[in-house]
């Protein structure tokens, strides 16, 4: 590979990185380990790593020393495994001291991972990013051993969404009447159209997430897996959108989509909605109470950006709450939060959290007699179940403290909740 093709293109990489504005985002590297950038399609993935390479220069880092491609840059189109090395001699070319090595899409270029792994073997500092499409999580794991951390990236939290939207979150500003206007339109936004950071640059929010849902649907799971018939993939991912809220067994999605006119297996099923969690589509919540036989096969499912789960609904203000409350909880705790049901004991909460022994309801409002089923089931927990120690109902805007039968529940809005540490 001729160096000085490889030299501009890290210069005119440099230059782009220095000219672009890039929102701070709520994540952070170990200085020493090298790491896989992985999640949802959009979530931008490549800006973090432009705020990486920010944050080394910041430090006292040369620009020499980075040495950022983009193996979508049609200048490498030929580039293939045995022009590795010369990404080695160009950086030794930039630089007398170590490089840090930043890879974009580096997975069009088989064989990539042995060079991966020779650079962490040679102790050199690494961070790749990868296509859904041909390297999912897993994957990408699978490959490179304990060799790299893996950084999951999510599209925007609310505090991120806020921040990318210049909006003063500071609690002068929240607590004027201008100030909260300002940041509930801003949630009415985020609730519907979810986190896309692109997405804030279109006035129709929707079809920027339409179009992103495709190609997750088409690129990252069907054409990954080789998914003839996508309409019966289209139609499992749509019935477990219309399920969200509720715990669904493989057996009812195969029942819903054949009662929609199109056959398909119990098994076709599982394994669609494992490709739909390889792609970062949905994520499953496991019930702390069932038997370990059934904890992958019955589940609630949550969508990682409520963009996309409100292309499936209408006027589902409720699932879109819970949804939002649900992936806050996924962002801080991964998969160590679970729902909490039991037949036995008539409990039925919509979520727990060991590490904090905090059980959470979510209801849109609790006005009238839906106070007394929220309240209840989380009274009925506390008597049966002495792991819960805090009690709290997420709402839209209600915000007050309950105590009912020696237990004290909190009721906060979903903005406090969403941008608070819990």
């Amino acid at each position: 590979m001729n160096h000085e093709t490889l030299k501009t293109i890290i210069y005119n990489t440099h230059g782009l990185i220095k000219r672009k504005e890039i929102v701070k985002r709520d994540y952070s590297f170990e200085p020493n380990a090298n790491y896989i950038v992985t999640g949802i399609r959009r979530a931008g993935k490549s800006t973090l790593l432009h705020s990486k390479v920010l944050d080394l220069v910041k430090s006292g880092v040369d620009y020499k020393r980075i040495i950022y491609i983009n193996f979508e840059d049609e200048r490498l189109s030929e580039f293939n495994i045995n022009d590795f090395a010369d990404i080695e001699e160009t950086a030794a070319e930039l630089t007398n001291d170590k490089p840090y090595y930043f890879f974009d899409e580096i997975q069009n270029v088989e064989g990539w991972e042995k060079f991966a792994r020779r650079l962490a073997d040679f102790d050199e500092h690494v961070y790749i990013t990868g296509s859904n499409a041909t390297m999912l999580s897993k994957e990408m794991e699978a490959k490179l051993g304990a060799r790299y951390m893996t950084k999951e990236v999510y599209t925007y939290s609310f505090t991120e969404y806020i921040r990318a939207n210049d909006i003063d979150s500071s609690d002068e500003s929240r607590y004027t009447n201008r100030g909260k206007a300002k940041i509930k339109n801003l949630l009415d936004e985020y609730l519907s159209y979810g986190g896309f950071p692109e997405a804030l640059r279109f006035e129709d929010k929707r079809n920027y997430v339409s179009n992103v849902y495709q190609k997750i649907l088409l690129g990252d799971i069907c054409a990954r897996y080789g998914i003839r018939n996508t309409k019966a993939m289209e139609l499992v991912v749509k019935k477990a959108a219309e399920a969200v809220r509720n715990e669904i067994s493989y057996n009812r999605l195969r029942d819903s989509v054949v009662s929609a006119g199109v056959k398909i297996s119990n098994d076709a099923v599982a394994s669609y909605m494992n490709y739909a969690k390889e792609g970062y589509l949905l994520f499953g919540v496991q019930n702390y109470f069932a038997k370990f036989s059934e904890r992958e096969s019955v589940q609630k499912y949550y969508f990682y950006d409520n963009g996309i789960l409100n292309l499936f609904l209408l006027d589902k203000k409720s699932s879109l709450l819970e949804n939002i409350v649900a992936l806050k909880l996924k962002r801080k705790y991964g998969d160590n939060f679970f729902t909490l049901k039991s037949s036995k004991t008539g409990t039925d909460i919509d979520f727990f959290v060991p590490e904090t022994s905090t059980a959470i309801q979510v209801a849109w409002s609790i006005e009238g007699p839906a106070e007394f089923r929220e309240v209840d089931g989380l009274v009925n927990l506390s008597k049966n179940f002495s792991e819960a120690t805090r009690f709290i109902i997420v709402t839209y805007e209600e915000k007050k403290d309950i105590e009912r039968n020696g237990v004290d529940i909190e009721v906060i809005p979903v903005i406090e909740f969403l941008t608070a540490m819990l």
